[in-house]
């Protein structure tokens, strides 16, 4: 071996729902491929969704993001989080409003129950705003012990979505 990590493929979830959450969006997709080792393979369609669970709170704009990286997964937690706060996120209320939300859907194969970072994400097969946006951009995606993305997606119902073909992220 030549002490090189293996390239693994990574899945982010982008919502915002303060502010400016188009501006949000493709600030967080600045900065993830602005830092080196992180290499974009595709990016979804935006879409516009009701936020799930927590206070009553505005709607958000969500997409997800797939990448090719060498870094460990607790490296891309640390910069995920950076650049969470570098756009104003503030932790407070738990599934309540922010202005930017980066959360790490899988990483490869890899399962974690680290309690900093828990992978496959335990909530992604029951979240229509993560689910239809990984499938558009890879129609064969699976999580792991959970199956295919698709599948867990036709189980989900009354999860309001509406993809925004007027908003684009660009890499």
């Amino acid at each position: 071996m030549n002490g090189l990590a293996v390239l693994r493929r990574v899945v982010l979830s982008l919502g915002s729902n303060v502010g400016d959450r188009m501006a949000a969006l493709q600030g967080a997709v600045d900065g993830l491929f602005d830092a080196p080792d992180l290499e974009p393979v595709s990016l979804s369609p935006v879409y516009e969704t009701a936020p799930v669970g927590g206070p009553e709170q505005g709607p958000f704009l969500n997409a997800v993001v797939t990448a090719d990286t060498h870094i460990p997964s607790d490296v891309l937690l640390e910069r995920t989080q950076s650049l969470e706060e570098a756009l104003g996120r503030v932790r407070g209320v738990q599934w309540g409003p922010r202005t930017l939300d980066v959360d790490i859907i899988a990483v490869d194969q890899e399962r974690s129950d680290d309690h900093r970072l828990t992978l496959p994400h335990p909530r992604a097969h029951e979240r229509a705003f993560v689910l239809r946006p990984w499938a558009d951009v890879d129609p064969d995606a699976e999580i792991v012990g959970r199956g295919p993305v698709r599948d867990l997606l036709a189980r989900l119902e009354g999860q309001e979505l509406h993809r925004r073909d007027d908003l684009q992220l660009q890499v």
